[in-house]
Protein backbone atom coordinates (compact mmCIF):
# COMPACT_ATOMS: atom_id res chain seq x y z
CA UNK A 1 0.00 0.00 0.00
CA UNK A 2 1.29 3.21 -1.05
CA UNK A 3 0.87 6.49 1.21
CA UNK A 4 -1.41 8.12 -1.14
CA UNK A 5 -4.05 4.43 -0.62
CA UNK A 6 -3.22 5.27 3.27
CA UNK A 7 -3.89 8.53 3.20
CA UNK A 8 -7.31 7.75 0.82
CA UNK A 9 -8.58 5.37 3.17
CA UNK A 10 -7.71 7.74 6.72
CA UNK A 11 -10.06 10.64 4.94
CA UNK A 12 -12.99 7.83 4.08
CA UNK A 13 -12.27 6.53 7.76
CA UNK A 14 -12.96 10.21 8.83
CA UNK A 15 -15.67 10.51 6.62
CA UNK A 16 -16.89 7.19 8.17
CA UNK A 17 -17.04 8.91 11.42
CA UNK A 18 -18.44 12.13 10.40
CA UNK A 19 -21.62 10.14 8.83
CA UNK A 20 -21.81 7.98 12.09
CA UNK A 21 -21.78 11.15 13.87
CA UNK A 22 -24.58 12.71 11.66
CA UNK A 23 -26.86 9.66 12.32
CA UNK A 24 -26.44 9.91 15.69
CA UNK A 25 -27.38 13.90 15.56
CA UNK A 26 -30.16 12.42 13.44
CA UNK A 27 -31.26 10.09 15.91
CA UNK A 28 -31.29 11.77 18.61
CA UNK A 29 -33.83 14.27 16.81
CA UNK A 30 -35.77 11.30 15.94
CA UNK A 31 -35.91 10.41 19.68
CA UNK A 32 -37.17 13.54 21.06
CA UNK A 33 -39.41 14.05 18.37
CA UNK A 34 -41.08 10.90 19.01
CA UNK A 35 -41.07 11.71 22.53
CA UNK A 36 -42.20 14.85 22.28
CA UNK A 37 -45.16 13.01 19.94
CA UNK A 38 -45.86 10.79 22.32
CA UNK A 39 -46.16 12.72 24.99
CA UNK A 40 -46.96 16.51 24.86
CA UNK A 41 -50.62 15.72 23.68
CA UNK A 42 -50.97 13.97 27.21
CA UNK A 43 -49.48 16.27 29.16
CA UNK A 44 -51.80 19.10 27.46
CA UNK A 45 -54.46 17.20 27.33
CA UNK A 46 -53.36 16.56 31.40
CA UNK A 47 -52.87 20.26 31.79
CA UNK A 48 -55.87 21.30 30.12
CA UNK A 49 -57.98 19.37 32.42
CA UNK A 50 -55.97 20.25 35.47
CA UNK A 51 -56.54 24.06 34.86
CA UNK A 52 -60.40 22.98 34.37
CA UNK A 53 -60.52 20.96 37.43
CA UNK A 54 -58.92 23.66 39.18
CA UNK A 55 -60.64 26.57 38.42
CA UNK A 56 -63.85 24.24 39.62
CA UNK A 57 -61.88 23.85 42.92
CA UNK A 58 -61.68 27.61 43.15
CA UNK A 59 -65.53 28.01 42.47
CA UNK A 60 -66.18 25.08 45.34
CA UNK A 61 -64.03 26.86 47.90
CA UNK A 62 -65.68 30.08 47.82
CA UNK A 63 -68.98 28.41 48.18
CA UNK A 64 -68.23 26.09 50.71
CA UNK A 65 -71.09 25.37 52.54
CA UNK A 66 -73.56 25.33 49.39
CA UNK A 67 -70.58 23.08 47.62
CA UNK A 68 -68.40 21.21 50.31
CA UNK A 69 -69.90 17.43 48.51
CA UNK A 70 -68.41 19.12 45.14
CA UNK A 71 -65.41 20.55 46.13
CA UNK A 72 -64.23 17.36 48.01
CA UNK A 73 -65.06 15.56 44.87
CA UNK A 74 -62.67 18.27 42.62
CA UNK A 75 -60.16 18.23 45.06
CA UNK A 76 -59.86 14.49 44.52
CA UNK A 77 -59.80 14.67 40.50
CA UNK A 78 -57.46 17.76 40.90
CA UNK A 79 -54.85 15.65 43.12
CA UNK A 80 -54.93 12.70 40.28
CA UNK A 81 -54.36 14.90 37.72
CA UNK A 82 -51.62 16.57 39.09
CA UNK A 83 -50.08 12.90 39.71
CA UNK A 84 -50.61 11.68 36.71
CA UNK A 85 -49.16 14.77 34.92
CA UNK A 86 -46.05 14.59 37.20
CA UNK A 87 -45.65 11.36 36.28
CA UNK A 88 -45.70 11.75 32.45
CA UNK A 89 -43.44 14.81 32.60
CA UNK A 90 -41.27 12.01 34.50
CA UNK A 91 -41.52 9.10 31.94
CA UNK A 92 -40.85 11.60 29.26
CA UNK A 93 -37.72 12.99 30.91
CA UNK A 94 -36.48 9.15 31.66
CA UNK A 95 -37.14 7.84 28.02
CA UNK A 96 -35.81 10.91 26.60
CA UNK A 97 -33.24 10.48 28.92
CA UNK A 98 -32.70 6.60 28.22
CA UNK A 99 -33.28 6.86 24.47
CA UNK A 100 -30.46 9.47 24.03
CA UNK A 101 -27.95 7.45 26.20
CA UNK A 102 -28.68 4.87 23.85
CA UNK A 103 -27.77 6.60 21.02
CA UNK A 104 -24.66 8.29 22.30
CA UNK A 105 -23.15 4.75 23.41
CA UNK A 106 -23.65 3.35 19.75
CA UNK A 107 -21.97 6.67 18.63
CA UNK A 108 -19.39 5.72 20.77
CA UNK A 109 -18.79 2.36 19.74
CA UNK A 110 -18.82 3.11 16.02
CA UNK A 111 -16.23 5.56 17.01
CA UNK A 112 -14.06 3.93 18.71
CA UNK A 113 -14.00 0.97 16.16
CA UNK A 114 -13.26 3.54 13.14
CA UNK A 115 -10.25 5.39 15.44
CA UNK A 116 -8.67 1.66 15.82
CA UNK A 117 -8.95 1.25 12.02
CA UNK A 118 -7.48 5.04 11.26
CA UNK A 119 -4.62 4.49 13.99
CA UNK A 120 -3.57 0.82 12.03
CA UNK A 121 -3.50 2.59 8.70
CA UNK A 122 -1.29 5.42 10.61
CA UNK A 123 1.07 3.68 11.97
CA UNK A 124 1.25 1.76 8.96
CA UNK A 125 1.98 5.38 6.70
CA UNK A 126 4.38 5.74 9.34
CA UNK A 127 6.10 2.79 8.51
CA UNK A 128 5.91 3.45 4.37
CA UNK A 129 7.75 6.97 5.20
CA UNK A 130 9.91 5.52 7.61
CA UNK A 131 10.87 2.88 4.92
CA UNK A 132 10.50 5.32 2.10
CA UNK A 133 13.51 7.84 3.58
CA UNK A 134 15.92 5.23 4.05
Amino acid sequence: MNEADIRSKISAKEDEITKVEEAANKKETEAENQIKGEYDPKIDETSKKLAEEQKLLDEAIQNFNQWKAKMEEKKAVVKNLEKELKTLKSTKDKALKTKLKEIQKEKSTNIKAIQKEIKALQKELAALQKASQT
